[in-house]
């Protein structure tokens, strides 16, 4: 299926959700405010690592610029096989400067040492690069202005697998409004490189009952990966 088949056939998808609810308009990120930025055509973009990250850091192209502590460019190896990406910082990750820190973030280091990885050994990062006032989902322009970082990111790292975790890194990596409960345990392609989308670690730490489900979905990544599955 083509992509544009995809986006229609998604649209009526959530058109019959919606009128199932009585409602003919849904509060939700816009198809048109998304694209104008993620659709664009891409732009040759040879910056290196240092010059990306220092861009990022003195970066003004959004409102987040007035309230940010820190900027969370990402942290972990340049060469990792296996990148997980979040939505945002949070407020620990806005103060320290680093992603997932916090109890979600140690949640993470569990996950990731339990597939047999050690943290330096994976690459961390968020769609978003500065926390969003009270934790707030991420706006368009916001996401827009971000993009280019993180696809230049993906660009020089060349994992072979990006894990995206929670409901608004998966929409947003994948241009899509599926839930997550159907996105997870699939891989997608997100430019080349295979995407697995999975629940956030802040979403476990609410529902403990679905770490079973993560787990499963971290056995496809590491079978992708050639990593030992654990011995039933």
């Amino acid at each position: 299926m083509t992509a544009p088949a995809r986006k229609r056939k998604l649209l009526k998808q959530i058109a019959t959700t919606e009128k199932s609810f009585g409602v003919d308009a849904w509060p939700r990120t816009k198809w048109s405010e998304l694209e104008r930025g993620l659709d664009a055509p891409v732009k040759p973009d040879n910056r290196s690592w240092d010059e990306l990250e220092k861009q990022a850091k003195a970066c003004t192209q959004c409102r987040l610029a007035k309230t940010r502590t820190e900027v969370v460019f990402g942290s972990g190896s340049r060469t990792a096989q296996l990148m997980f990406v979040g939505e945002a910082p949070g407020a620990d990750e806005d103060e320290q400067g680093l992603p997932f820190v916090g109890r979600a973030g140690q949640l993470l280091t569990k996950i990731i040492e339990a597939m047999g990885i050690k943290r330096e050994d994976v690459y961390i990062a968020n769609c978003l690069k500065c926390r969003p006032p009270e934790n707030r989902p991420p706006q368009p322009d916001e996401i827009n202005a971000c993009n280019s970082f993180l696809l230049r990111q993906v660009a020089l790292i060349k994992p072979k697998v990006i894990c995206a975790l929670g409901k608004h890194a998966a929409q947003t990596l994948l241009r899509t409004e599926t839930p997550i409960g159907e996105l997870r345990g699939n891989f997608f392609d997100y430019h080349g490189v295979k995407l697995m989308p999975t629940y956030h670690p802040a979403y476990l730490l609410r529902n403990p009952a679905e770490k079973a489900t993560v787990w499963k979905d971290c056995q496809l990544i590491m079978k992708e990966l050639g990593l030992p599955l654990p011995k039933k």
